[in-house]
């Protein structure tokens, strides 16, 4: 099948430069980023799929947070108000 698309200069240039770079040619190229694309939008992505990247990011070094959030923020408070 043959589909025409009409795309700026700019973005012209840009999909021939990577697709020598990346040894391809602009067919193979851009049938390969509408499969990529087409395989993002079809998968169904769970919450932690799209977070995932995201999770542990600022760790706190404290491996029970989760259940003892209470007695830190208990700690916190007291060394805040020592001072």
């Amino acid at each position: 099948m043959t589909i025409t698309v009409r795309i700026d200069e700019s973005t012209e240039a840009k999909l021939r430069r990577l697709a020598r770079e990346r040894g391809s040619s602009l067919s193979a190229f851009v049938r390969a980023a509408i499969a990529e694309k087409l395989e993002r939008e079809t998968q169904k992505l769970i919450p932690y799929e799209l977070g995932k990247h995201l999770f542990g990011r600022y760790s706190s070094g404290l491996g029970d947070l989760a259940s003892n959030h209470e007695k830190y923020l208990r700690e916190r408070l007291r060394a805040k108000h020592r001072r």
